[in-house]
């Protein structure tokens, strides 16, 4: 499902220090088997293989470094927030290369991981050289169930990057997927979504009309609502990636929150967390911005960005995707 950009070499001039061992051939985990797969011309760069797909790409070298195609097009989206550390759900951590890709941008950020295999977790710490708790922290859980559980306005951008093969399961699509993501958002916070889907991309344009209902019926209008992809996959010449985004707009009120005094506790340290939760006048990303555009283009494979009436001419007639609201039980 995700394609690599071309081969390019490191970004980092650090010294090159590898883990005295990595596995040799698949390695059992509590949903299956995960190999590591070294690239022959560039030894520090290794991809995680989970049950024989790859899952992640990292450079042990090179904690900036981004592989997979997908990956670098949501790179762009999160540099459209102000500067600063950023709070980040990540929903399928595998072996974390964007959450790693986060930390070396925005040093100090606070992450957490959510994967469904409590046994990969501990060897993708073993592993790779991956940021400490509580800078990212790894937590075995269901991704509906760990988004559930989220505080309202808790993060800064939330990643679904979650597959059962092919598909993502079908409790993390819709619109009660999107409605959850858009509660534990903070304004101007950006949900970044991985979807695969083949021609004629019907699952991608009812998961742009689901976002759009939960984010408000003026998200495509207002620039807050976007749809990327190279432009093969666009027009429906081959299976292939998309990411979706979608910016939390400003609240009629007050975020509330009920998690008694650890919780607020919690959300007071999170206020001081990241460059959306300090800002008196919260200024939202507008993703018909030029910059993004040209960053999406000038990619080693350029993507091609669908944003405001673009995005609302993708999703055209497509009926959102009625789901449930994922359950925190």
């Amino acid at each position: 499902m995700a394609r690599r950009s071309a081969r390019r070499r490191p970004s980092s001039s650090a010294p090159l220090t590898l883990p005295a061992e990595l596995p040799v051939g698949p390695v059992p985990i509590s949903t299956g088997t995960a190999e590591v797969v070294r690239d022959p011309d560039f030894p520090q760069r290794v991809t995680l293989h989970v049950n024989g797909v790859p899952s992640s790409s990292l450079d042990l070298a090179d904690p900036g470094f981004l592989d997979f195609e997908y990956m670098q097009q949501m790179a762009a989206f999160v540099a459209l927030l102000p500067p600063g550390p950023l709070r980040v759900l990540h929903l399928g951590a595998a072996g974390s290369a964007f959450a790693r890709h986060v930390e070396h941008e925005r040093p100090g950020s606070r992450q957490l991981g959510v994967d469904l295999d409590p046994r990969l977790l501990e060897l993708v710490r073993e592993w790779f050289a991956l940021p400490r708790s509580p800078l990212l922290r790894l937590r075995a859980d269901d991704a509906g169930r760990a988004l559930a559980a989220a505080r309202d306005a808790s993060y800064d951008v939330v990643v679904r990057d979650v597959f059962a093969g092919d598909r993502t399961p079908e409790h993390l699509v819709g619109t009660g997927f999107a409605a959850q993501a858009h509660r534990v958002l903070r304004p101007g916070g950006i949900l970044l979504v991985n979807c695969a889907d083949r021609p004629p991309l019907t699952t991608a344009r009812r998961e742009v009309a689901s976002l759009a209902e939960a984010f408000g019926p003026d998200a495509a209008a207002q620039g807050r609502l976007a749809a990327v992809a190279e432009p093969a996959i666009l027009k429906g010449r081959r299976y292939g990636n998309l990411v979706l985004a979608a910016v939390r707009g400003l609240p009629e009120d007050p975020p509330q929150d009920d998690a008694g005094a650890e919780g607020a506790h919690e959300a007071a340290q999170d206020a001081a967390q990241g460059p959306l939760g300090t800002r008196d006048a919260v200024e939202l990303p507008d993703l018909r911005d030029a910059r993004l555009g040209r960053a999406l283009r000038t990619l080693a494979v350029p993507a091609t960005l669908l944003a405001g009436d673009d995005a609302a001419a993708f999703a055209g007639t497509a009926a959102p995707l009625a789901t449930a609201t994922p359950d925190p039980a």
